[in-house]
């Protein structure tokens, strides 16, 4: 099935399936009407049209595709190939699938399987969602002018997660855009072997609210937010299968140029699974970290306005699959930005990831030792899925705790002495710590903290951590990686780290009545290893 649209504004294009799916309409129903031609604008528009693809295991992916205008009969253009986000429908990429094909692009989105009207169920990037992204290509080579030779992959959240696995078994992919994503499933909502529930719960809501599990999904999900224990080998194994990480070998055979986006509070795939990947990427490679959450840096360019995230992807695109010589390239490939001025300045750059916080690390020693009553939520927290990074994206407003006031027998506190200059936060803080246990079983979450002349400690990153098993009453360490970022400590300022036991964010697995003691032998001492930049 076959419908066009010829469209001369993004907007109409977007408006006009909108209103038919607000009306019931399928997507693949709507047909754009062109609207009226603006003074100055091309004769020529780019042509769009919806189709059903088939996808793999004889199910259909419903699609559309946008050809360059004035397309020539027996010329072959690059192809790239956008799988949508989780829960979105094929017309998320349109805005920027019409700047592509103005560029001379094919540019063919899809639905992904088991959403909206496309077929099949949910598989959560398994083997069936990269057999999709082979099939799209297959089709797209047999029914539109696309170029066997120069075929690209891209896409936010989902669809960036299924573009780097589907580089590990297409070698007819030759160049990546994940923006939002995932390279380890593990690592994103399970680390520290900490369940990460609000992200693992909206997820989940999203994908039944707006597609069809499938048995596999509902029984991790149901094992995952039930804490079956005895079924974690299982999900970790589930996880790997759906891991760029684990599919190196197969990514880096094939060569395609990948680029890599994401951002520094990205509360679903947090960053530093992304800068580990980037790490063992041995083909042309680029990993930008910016200020904001899940698809936040690049959610305004989906909607056609100006967007340096969705810039640069075109660029990767040309350089890539037109050979343009436009500089991309001999860039440094890690390019990030601070929250601290929400990321208006110019990109930071650096050779790769370790170089970031270049110039060394100031180690705050954690001396004494500290006991804490579990199960008590002290009030220092990783703020809300979505809604906090947003507010640091924006605002300059990351979480905030008066650190003074933190309830010690449910907080232990550590700080700094006054700074006395300023401190360019870059890259991974890591804790050194001894933990002894009055339970089996404990969860715990470091926060490392900005605190102002008032007492007002605003978050710089935080992670949890879970353990299972361990003997009470024995001692044992704990290195502890917080979530990556890129934060400027003002002179004058503290630094601060806080561990309680209880954070909305995640499932913690403390007993009733259970302690905590935080001890820093002299044999082996804690720490918290903060990276800097040099001023």
């Amino acid at each position: 099935m076959v419908r066009t649209a010829r469209t001369t504004s993004t907007a109409a294009a977007v408006a006009a399936v909108l209103a038919a799916t607000a009306l019931g309409l399928a997507p693949h129903q709507a047909q754009a009407a062109p609207a009226p031609a603006a003074a100055g604008a091309p004769s020529a528009p780019s042509d769009l049209r919806f189709h059903d693809i088939p996808g793999s295991g004889g199910i259909t992916l419903k699609g559309n595709v946008f050809t360059p205008a004035d397309a020539q009969t027996g010329r072959k253009y690059p192809l790239i190939v956008l799988p949508t986000s989780w829960g979105m429908p094929q017309i998320e990429y349109v805005a920027q699938a019409e700047k592509l094909a103005d560029d001379g692009y094919v540019v063919v989105s899809y639905t992904s399987r088991g959403f909206w009207l496309s077929g099949g169920r949910i598989e959560v990037a398994g083997p069936p969602d990269t057999a999709d992204v082979s099939a799209v290509i297959d089709w797209a080579l047999a029914n539109t002018p696309a170029d066997a030779g120069h075929i690209g992959l891209g896409g936010v959240s989902y669809g960036a997660g299924i573009s780097l696995l589907a580089s590990a078994h297409d070698p007819r992919i030759k160049a990546v855009v994940a923006l939002s994503g995932w390279a380890d499933v593990i690592e994103s909502i399970y680390s520290g072997r900490t369940q990460h529930l609000q992200a693992a719960a909206l997820l989940g809501g999203a994908g039944y609210l707006t597609g069809r599990p499938g048995p596999e999904l509902q029984q991790v999900l149901g094992d995952f937010l039930g804490s079956r224990l005895d079924r974690e080998p299982q999900m970790i194994e589930w996880g790997r299968e759906r891991s760029a990480a684990e599919q190196l070998d197969g990514i880096n055979a094939n060569g395609a140029a990948i680029m890599l986006g994401n951002a520094w509070g990205d509360s679903i795939f947090p960053p530093n699974q992304y800068a580990a990947f980037f790490e063992k990427l041995t083909g042309p490679k680029r990993l930008e970290f910016r200020p904001g959450d899940h698809a936040t840096a690049e959610g305004t360019g989906l909607l056609g306005l100006p967007n340096d995230t969705w810039a640069n992807a075109h660029r990767w695109f040309d350089r890539y699959l037109k050979g343009e010589r436009n500089g991309v390239d001999t860039e440094a490939p890690v390019q990030i930005k601070s929250r601290s001025n929400g990321g208006d300045e110019v990109y930071e750059g650096y050779a790769d990831w370790k170089s970031v916080g270049s110039a060394g690390t100031e180690r705050i020693p954690l001396p004494d030792s500290e006991r804490l009553l579990t199960g008590i939520d002290s009030g220092a927290d990783g703020g809300v899925v979505f809604l906090s990074s947003i507010l640091d994206q924006f605002a300059k407003a990351p979480p905030t705790a008066s650190v003074p006031l933190l309830p010690r027998a449910f907080a232990a506190v550590w700080q700094s002495p006054r700074q006395d200059g300023d401190r360019r936060i870059r890259g991974t803080v890591k804790l050194h710590t001894t933990v002894t246990p009055t339970a089996e079983d404990g969860t715990f979450v470091a926060y490392l903290y900005d605190v102002g002349p008032l007492g007002i400690g605003k978050l710089v990153s935080h992670a949890p951590y879970t353990f299972h098993g361990k003997p009470r009453g024995r001692s044992f360490g704990v290195d502890l990686e917080l979530f990556s970022t890129a934060y400027d400590v003002p002179e004058g300022h503290r630094i601060a780290l806080v561990i309680d036991t209880v954070d909305p964010l995640y499932i913690e697995h403390n007993p009733t009545g259970a302690q905590l003691t935080f001890s820093s032998p002299r044999t082996d001492p804690s720490y918290v290893s903060v990276p800097l930049r040099e001023q």
